[in-house]
């Protein structure tokens, strides 16, 4: 029977031993952890974002800022719609959400790592955690992956390590190349009066853009303890990630709050001024904004919250509608999203043949997942490209 080592026990290697022939192959999987399928389980806030409802894959690729090229005949062979399949199969529900993630119905990522252990369990998985791989070794005819706890000969080796230095020291030592990491999906520090002490406001819809990179993006947004988050921000920083590394993640980014062109946001005010004269510009609800933030705004503006509507100049409406529409922040570094980190760079995807996932450096050497340059914004399209890619694996090794 010949021997396949999955190094690393994530979700790309758990999806590709799930599904490959357990009476052709004797399948191990080596973690370093001493808990497999980590990034699983912290996933969508412990609720595991499986994937995403979108079923067209020249759409879907639209979401991965690298990789998308590479990814659109990956996903005509296995997408959302496949996953989703999968799952049910394996008495799994599963519910697309508002936004169109796709969770659990349980709302728990255990349910998902159960389904993966209890189908490495009937398929007879070896699973080693604590195992760290030191080198691995080309034979002639087989590799030797040399560990922590001992040597391991293979037949064919997946490599799904996610994106550690050290995992990629290792597979640039058996001949691939390495593009430079660079932190992708990240939050914006700024320090600026209008934000501070305003942790948690939040805005349904707002508007980003980076004017030096001419880019720009939309979705929900709010205030954090160091400045601007969710997936307004998120999806920026995800397309931008290696021109922010570049100049050090200090940049200019204009913000529009309540997303409306500024001559629609100023037709709104005049039709409040003259509808409502003697309301206070404090207590006045014209824009879909938290009544602290417009007060933030006001104070900014310098204008006198107990003023009345009628009163406000043309040029302190001008001021108000340029804080709420074109704000500009100096942005002087990043956080981390939680702990869903996601890298941009990896493996270089020239050398890796996306029929089937197999290393063109290599023989019978396979590479998924975060250790490949692609990465994609938030909202389960991480997940979905190792559930795909480690598809194809899988069927290719069942077809040999």
């Amino acid at each position: 029977m010949k021997q396949i080592i999955i190094i690393g026990g994530g979700a790309a290697g758990f999806f590709c031993a799930a599904n490959l022939d357990e009476k052709k192959y004797k399948v191990t999987i080596l973690e370093q952890n001493s808990d497999v399928l980590q990034k699983v389980k912290i996933s969508g806030g412990g609720r595991c974002n499986v994937s995403h409802a979108c079923f067209d894959p020249k759409e879907l690729v639209q979401y991965y800022p690298r990789g998308n090229k590479e990814l659109l005949s990956v996903f005509t062979k296995f997408q959302p719609g496949d996953t989703m399949e999968w799952f049910e199969n394996r008495n799994i529900s599963l519910k697309i959400e508002n936004d169109n993630r796709i969770f659990p119905e349980s709302n728990s990522s255990q349910t998902i790592i159960n389904t993966f252990l209890n189908e490495a369990q009937k398929k007879n998985v070896d699973v080693k955690t604590k195992c760290s791989v030191k080198e691995i070794e080309k034979l002639d005819e087989k590799y030797l992956v040399k560990t922590s706890l001992g040597d391991f000969e293979a037949d064919f080796v997946i490599y799904t390590t996610g994106s550690s230095p050290k995992s990629l020291k290792m597979i640039e030592n058996l001949g691939h190349k390495i593009i430079d990491l660079v932190p992708s999906l990240f939050t914006f520090n700024i320090k600026d009066p209008l934000l501070k002490d305003l942790l948690g406001t939040s805005f349904e819809m707002a508007e980003t853009s980076i004017p030096k990179l001419k880019r720009e993006e939309s979705g929900p947004m709010m205030i954090t303890h160091w400045g601007l988050s969710g997936p307004a921000i998120l999806k920026i920083s995800a397309w931008e990630a290696i021109n922010l590394a570049k100049v050090k993640y200090n940049f200019e980014i204009e913000v529009n709050f309540i997303s409306k062109d500024i001559d629609d946001a100023e037709e709104l005010f005049q039709n409040f001024k003259i509808s409502n004269p003697k309301k206070t510009i404090g207590q006045s609800k014209i824009f879909e904004v938290t009544n602290r933030f417009w007060q933030r705004i006001l104070e900014v503006s310098n204008i006198n919250l107990n003023k009345q509507v009628a009163q406000i100049s043309g040029k302190e409406m001008q001021t108000i509608l340029e804080n709420l529409c074109k704000k500009k922040f100096q942005v002087t570094g990043k956080s981390t999203y939680k702990d869903e980190f996601v890298t941009a760079g990896g493996v270089d995807l020239k050398e890796i043949n996306f029929k089937n996932m197999s290393s063109k450096i290599l023989p019978n050497f396979y590479v998924a997942g975060e250790v490949l340059n692609i990465d994609a914004v938030t909202g389960g399209f991480n997940f979905q490209a190792c559930w795909s890619e480690a598809w194809l694996i899988a069927q290719d090794l069942n077809n040999l």
